[in-house]
């Protein structure tokens, strides 16, 4: 075979091989055996590797992997990825309608596409002249991370689109979508992680999301991650009159969109969508978490316009948590960070919308006490979003005679130290206790932390038992070798580990502070500490009478964070993070701000703003935002619905703006 026949012969495969591709990952309808599939990409291989100069980034051979990467580099949206506002029930969609209607002075029906909320990871699918050039992660909204080389390896995605008869490929065109894993893979995924030693996911959203960030896009090709494409950014070379339009282009376009999309011709349609779903969810193949309404007239939307970082055209509308019965098979206590003793109950395996759940948190030993759940009883259980299964009630009418009440140990289950009761909590109080020690550790490399990308908890445990950690101090003088003698590490891996701890030595003072696990310090409070005080050794010497004058800062956080800094083996650690090679940058505070010493409290929904968007302008000014109305809050800035902050303030006499009023002082006014 010559080159020309070489590459005739290729094109042919290619084209042969995209459309099986199509008829199996997007169409569900398969045209070919595996085997003839199988056959025909192994002479693609086999022409390619005797051609190598005529491999194709979308050739099908290219969706194995490639060579891993040290990071993900950006990509900035040419459009942002907005997020949306949410509703809870049809009531509340029907006064998303009503709102609309009221912006737009009309009063006729309005056209809806309601659709399956999935949940995945949003990315984007930048394709240049019908080829897919770019694939990133949605991030902030503006900008998200460079995953093109993992998203090429899921099949559903067509490297190259398909034209359809009636239409000419668009210059550009930037789709979006959501990668997910449906059910049965994930739990099958599970199984071989917990088999292997690994850490199992908690969800299929966390599944999808880890695989799509893998640095190695070989371990995302063996993940069978799927996509549901569900609108557009920015294009060029076409034009929609309508939100459906678009989405029937982009199926003929070969690109993948849920068949349970529907149009809908008003609001009360749109409802009984919302409640078909809500019926149908536990028996879909994948998990949703709600649906999403948009307005269907583009020139509609237009008008519409955004609300900060939400669209005013578009709602998620989320489904209450799924519930499940369940035995408890045994109660055993876990410590956490902070030396609280939590009851955890071992279920029967059941499955909660899909997700096999062996474990439900019972939180504190009070909560066994009003809810009596003991060893042997029937119970309710239910999953919302990331948390842990909780155990909501008790079967009481199906509890065994012998049953007994479950009362915490005594003596640490771990290290076998001295407990204190604290509120509604028991307490280890031996800071050195190996589990303590593990989720100290896990917290200081974690995502609020220090950042230290790819340190796994199963990482952690073996650290700790070989004793090549004490403290997370000791992680900055860690070598390649002492990691290559962990187990399931090799050159590579453990030189990622090496180069995600080298990367963290420069940071923030906020990350410093909250990697530190001071109780009660968390990250909006460390960045308070950290404009406060500028540095570490400041806040080191601060004393609790000048903490409780800080806003925001009660005497329980000023206890705490004395409490710290009184430990010796605290001040070392804080020694040794420095002489590991640990910097950061110095925190200014804003000084002068029109803000400046106020505290604000954010109620109700913004119409111009977004909580973050309030909030970020507001600390700007050098004002802080506080959860909760006290006597110390300055100003309730209150806008559609308040809910019981705005009474609060009422009753205690604070100053309450609008939203109007809020912008007037933002502008000066």
């Amino acid at each position: 075979m010559d080159k020309k026949d070489a590459f005739d012969r290729i094109r042919q495969l290619k084209e042969t091989l995209n459309y099986h591709n199509h008829c199996y990952y997007v169409l569900d309808s398969p045209e070919v055996s595996d085997a003839e599939y199988d056959r025909l990409m192994r002479e693609l291989q086999a022409i390619e590797s005797e051609f190598p100069e005529l491999v194709a980034p979308d050739s099908p051979t290219q969706r194995v992997g490639a060579p891993p990467l040290d990071s993900f580099g950006t990509v900035e949206h040419a459009m942002p990825m907005l997020s949306l506002q949410n509703a809870m029930n049809a009531d509340e969609l029907r006064e998303f309608d009503k709102r609309i209607k009221r912006f737009l002075k009309i009063d006729k029906d309005i056209g809806y596409v309601a659709e399956p909320k999935m949940d995945g990871l949003a990315v984007e699918l930048t394709y240049e002249k019908g080829r897919l050039s770019i694939g990133s992660t949605r991030g902030d909204g503006f900008r998200g991370e460079n995953v093109t080389l993992n998203l090429k390896t899921v099949k559903a995605i067509p490297l190259t689109l398909r034209t359809p008869a009636n239409r000419k490929m668009p210059e550009k065109l930037d789709i979006r979508g959501e990668v997910f894993l449906a059910l049965e893979p994930f739990n099958n995924l599970n199984k071989e992680r917990e088999k292997s030693g690994e850490a199992v996911f908690a969800n299929p959203r966390n599944a999808a999301a880890g695989s799509l960030r893998q640095l190695n896009s070989k371990v995302t090709a063996k993940r069978p991650l799927d996509i549901y494409c569900y609108g557009l950014g920015d294009t060029r070379g076409i034009t929609f009159e309508s939100h459906w339009e678009s989405l029937q282009t982009l199926k003929g376009y070969g690109i993948k969109i849920n068949p349970l999309i529907k149009s809908c011709a008003n609001i009360e349609e749109a409802a009984r969508y919302f409640e078909e779903m809500a019926e149908q969810r536990n028996a879909l193949p994948y998990e949703i978490d709600g649906v999403v309404i948009k307005v269907n007239d583009l020139k509609l939307q237009a008008e519409l316009g955004e609300i900060s970082r939400s669209p005013r055209w578009a709602i998620a509308v989320k489904f209450p948590p799924v519930q499940e019965n369940t035995t408890i098979i045994d109660i055993f206590a876990s410590v956490g960070r902070t030396g609280a003793l939590t009851p955890v109950a071992k279920l029967e395996p059941v499955k909660v919308g899909g997700v096999i759940v062996s474990r439900a948190t019972l939180h504190n030993q009070d909560e066994v006490d009003r809810k009596d759940v003991r060893v042997g009883d029937t119970v309710v259980i239910q999953r919302a979003g990331d948390v842990i299964p909780e155990v909501v009630a008790v079967i009481k009418s199906k509890r065994p005679p012998e049953s007994q009440a479950y009362r915490l140990p005594q003596n640490c289950p771990v290290c076998g130290g001295q407990v204190i009761k604290e509120e509604a909590f028991l307490r280890c109080i031996n800071s050195s206790c190996p589990a303590q020690v593990k989720e100290w550790i896990k917290h200081f490399g974690g995502k609020n932390g220090m950042d230290i990308d790819g340190l796994g908890f199963k990482h952690i445990e073996q650290m700790v038992e070989r004793g090549l950690i004490q403290n997370p101090a000791d992680l900055y003088h860690l070598t390649k070798e002492d990691i290559l003698t962990l187990e399931r590490f090799a050159e590579k891996s453990a030189q990622n580990i090496v180069h995600a701890i080298e990367k963290s030595r420069k940071t923030t003072l906020p990350r410093i502070i909250y990697s530190l696990g001071i109780r009660n310090v968390g990250i909006q409070t460390a960045r308070v500490l950290a404009e406060e005080f500028g540095n570490i050794d400041n806040l080191k010497e601060a004393k609790e009478d000048r903490l409780i004058e800080i806003r925001d800062i009660g005497p329980e956080v000023a206890g705490s964070i004395t409490d710290f800094f009184k430990e010796k083996n605290n001040l070392a650690l804080i020694d040794k993070l420095i002489s590991g090679g640990v910097t950061y940058e110095r925190a200014e505070k804003v000084e002068g701000g029109k803000f400046e010493g106020k505290t604000f409290v954010l109620t109700g929904t913004l119409e111009s703003y977004s909580r973050s968007d309030a909030k970020a302008l507001i600390e700007a000014e050098g004002g802080k935002v506080s959860g909760s109305v006290s006597k110390k809050t300055d100003y309730v800035v209150a806008g559609v619905d308040p809910g019981s902050k705005y009474e609060k303030a009422v009753e205690l006499g604070v100053k309450v703006l609008s939203e109007e009023e809020f912008k007037g002082i933002m502008a000066g006014d």
